[in-house]
């Protein structure tokens, strides 16, 4: 919180500068640390816009917009009647985004993506929610209409289901984003299982076609609806926090701990880490388990550390055999300051864990 209060006083200095003339563009929701952090600069120094206050009118004529010119190309490529959209289609998607952009766009997404065209997935988007529901509520309609389309229409569905949770659970709440294949190296997936679960969710998750590029959630919404049972009312697609942080921990665990002495074959005591080429050190510490050196704690933490004797035990048994090969993987990856309060963190969770029993 003083961080960011900071900051904002920092960027307010920008307008006593004499040389250069600067504008900051600032965008966020309206969390209280930066609210409050805007009350303490004067009112010269910035100008509010609030999204939520522009009038609805204004907010559904850019929606209408928007989904007539995202839908109209449609209509030559899939050989659709004239005129298509009709006025009526456009006035129901708009009437059900309920002046959210998001719906909007995972709609149109959704819509986009139908294997044999439009029609169909159009037709369960207008069918699938009633109009007197809450903003929030078409959201989570169109997401679990997505969902249900997207994984329960397919062959083998049940396989498909059996994966969504280890692979879309663990993109919900990893702490940084990566590729589908060392999501697949991470999770000890076969790439092609990543894949094809991905692949059927394109409308709430960007799987870029350069597969050197990190897979991520297109909103955050999503997010926050598949961790929310009172949001997500289909249970197969729910996804408990604590669960995926616990499985995470244990994979990233796993990883860490086929760390060895010298993994990079160095050739003497001394060597600077910018004498090492690149390539070496992502060979010889691929991304998952640079990932998995950065984070095994924290998922440990979020997962309710304190319950599970066994990973306790996991952990110092990892202490014992592998902590200078972990501090020397850290190293390689410029961590190794991080490891230091990882370290200091983890003291003070076991202290209170020796306690507690």
């Amino acid at each position: 919180m003083q961080d960011i209060q900071l900051i904002l006083l920092l960027l307010e200095e920008a307008k006593d500068l004499a040389t250069v003339r600067i504008k900051i563009f600032l965008t966020s929701r309206p969390e209280i640390p930066i609210f409050d952090g805007f009350r303490q600069l004067s009112g010269e120094a910035y100008q509010d816009f609030i999204l939520h206050n522009i009038p609805l009118d204004t907010v559904n004529a850019d929606i209408s917009t928007f989904f007539l010119q995202k839908l109209s190309p449609l209509k030559a490529k899939h050989g659709l009647g004239t005129p298509w959209p009709d006025e009526l289609i456009i006035e129901q998607l708009v009437e059900r985004a309920a002046g959210l952009f998001i719906y909007a766009a995972t709609t149109l997404r959704f819509i986009q993506d139908g294997i044999d065209g439009p029609e169909e997935p159009l037709s369960l988007v207008l069918s699938a929610i009633k109009s007197s529901l809450s903003a929030t509520e078409h959201l989570d309609g169109i997401y679990t209409t997505l969902l249900q389309h997207s994984i329960l229409g397919r062959r083998g569905y049940q396989e498909c289901v059996g994966r969504f949770r280890p692979v879309v659970g663990s993109i919900v709440v990893m702490f940084n984003t990566m590729p589908a294949r060392n999501l697949a190296q991470l999770l000890q997936i076969p790439p092609k299982m990543v894949s094809s679960t991905l692949d059927s969710l394109r409308s709430v998750l960007n799987v870029p076609e350069d597969e050197s590029q990190p897979v991520r959630l297109f909103h955050l919404s999503f997010r926050d609806f598949l961790q929310d049972p009172q949001r997500c009312s289909d249970s197969r697609f729910q996804v408990d926090e604590k669960e995926r942080h616990t499985s995470l921990f244990r994979k990233c665990m796993e990883h860490i701990s086929q760390l060895q002495e010298n993994i990079c074959n160095l050739w003497g005591p001394g060597v600077l880490i910018t004498e090492i080429p690149d390539d070496t050190i992502q060979k010889s510490i691929p991304p998952h388990v640079q990932y998995a050196c950065r984070y095994w704690l924290d998922h440990w933490r979020l997962g309710n550390p304190l319950a599970l004797k066994e990973d306790i035990n996991i952990i110092r048994q990892f202490l014992e055999q592998h902590l200078l090969h972990w501090l020397e993987g850290l190293s390689l990856i410029g961590e190794v300051s991080n490891g230091a309060h990882m370290i200091i963190a983890l003291e003070e969770i076991l202290s209170v864990s020796c306690n507690a029993h």
